[in-house]
């Protein structure tokens, strides 16, 4: 199954805020209650964040959202691994 054609929905700007956004979260506001929820503050700051940048609201703008909030939560794990890696 090709899942190439998601790269077109992918906006870096809104994932970058996310991922910043996200960061912040973790880690000044540390409780397990509050990390439950990061993934969803994400999507949802992802479509919020599209949707300002776009000026309108598509099908496109929602998966555009989503997918790149939702992506900036895996990205953190990503770098999280990474330098877990490095420092064993």
């Amino acid at each position: 199954m090709d899942i190439s054609f998601l790269n077109e929905f992918m906006v870096p700007i809104v994932a970058g805020i996310c991922l910043c956004v996200g960061y912040v979260l973790k880690n000044i506001v540390s409780t397990e209650k509050i990390n439950r929820f990061i993934p969803l503050v994400m999507g949802v700051l992802g479509v919020a964040l599209n949707w300002w940048i776009q000026g309108t609201f598509s099908a496109e703008i929602l998966l555009g959202g989503l997918f790149s909030g939702l992506s900036s939560t895996g990205l953190h794990q990503i770098f999280k691994q990474m330098t877990e890696q490095t420092s064993n």
